[in-house]
């Protein structure tokens, strides 16, 4: 066999594999929109869900999940960029940054329905937050904070050195340097890293179920008291995201449309993940084409 076949025999090979790939996402896709689009409709997306009757919509669900988005990436996305650059512009290759690494290798690769018990126990019992959306985005943040650190680094490492010590010959300091020259050439693949574990947040679900619970109060939109049980932005209430809200109608749930509202919310589950991608890839693009003078 000459290299000419070897080589049309692995271009085959890539072709199908990201074919078959592509296919089981589209499949996928199709499978959960063809189910659940018949269900979306402004009564859906904004109304209250029942307990016991049908008619129910999942509009605090959505609210939850958006708010406890904000709530995580505001402590995520500023302790994951600073923590990847101190890994890359000030730590030396010792002991201490070999466990850091480490670790982050290690919390990448943990389940996250580990974190949720550790949230319990941390979070809701030793520090009493009790069930809450600041206990949810605290977990949130262990999850998703090695991560965010991991892009952080490699997208820095992408920045050429020369850049750099151009940048400290003409007399910038360190601080400067990172801030005014490598940071804006790796702010394309940092809004992307940051996009993509907001969408990773969106979607999660087995370490809310230990932290952020099950149910939601009723909500007051016009309460402006952010500690009140029902203010909407109260940090310190309970919040049913939609991933938990998906997972607790197939699993106890006692209405008679359950059929309809599980498949509705997987594909507004569905579809909101997969704009945050897309999201991520626009932006990336967009930022690229304009630091490029493009």
């Amino acid at each position: 066999m000459n290299a000419q076949v070897k080589d049309r025999m692995a271009t085959a090979g890539f072709y199908l594999g990201s074919g078959l790939v592509v296919l089981l996402l589209f499949s996928l896709l199709g499978y959960i929109i063809l189910h659940g689009y018949k269900a979306i409709d402004f009564a859906f997306l904004f109304g209250e869900p029942e307990a016991l009757r049908a008619g129910g919509g999942i509009g605090p669900n959505i609210f939850n999940s958006f708010y406890l988005l904000f709530l995580s990436m505001a402590l995520t996305a500023p302790l994951g960029i600073l923590g990847g650059i101190y890994l890359v512009e000030y730590a030396r290759q010792n002991f201490f940054t070999n466990l850091i690494r480490l670790s982050i290798e290690t919390l990448t690769s943990l389940p996250s329905i580990v974190v949720g018990l550790f949230g319990l126990l941390i979070f809701v019992t030793i520090f009493g937050f009790g069930y809450s959306l600041i206990a949810g985005a605290l977990a949130l943040t262990v999850i998703n904070l090695p991560l965010m650190v991991r892009v952080t680094e490699e997208n820095l490492r992408t920045v050429p050195r020369e850049l750099r010590e151009a940048s400290l010959s003409l007399g910038a300091t360190r601080w400067h340097t990172v801030c005014r020259v490598v940071l804006p050439c790796a702010l394309p693949g940092l809004v992307t890293g940051v996009i993509i574990t907001a969408g990773r947040v969106f979607g999660e679900a087995a370490a809310l179920l230990f932290t952020a619970g099950m149910t939601t109060p009723h909500l007051n939109f016009g309460q402006l008291d952010l500690l009140h049980p029902t203010s909407p932005w109260n940090p310190f209430r309970p919040g049913e995201t939609l991933a938990v809200h998906i997972w607790k109608i197939n699993s106890e749930a006692l209405i008679p449309d359950i059929r309809r509202v599980a498949d509705g919310s997987a594909a507004v589950l569905v579809l909101v993940v997969l704009a945050f991608n897309l999201l991520a890839r626009w932006m990336a693009r967009r930022l690229s084409r304009r630091l490029a003078g493009r």
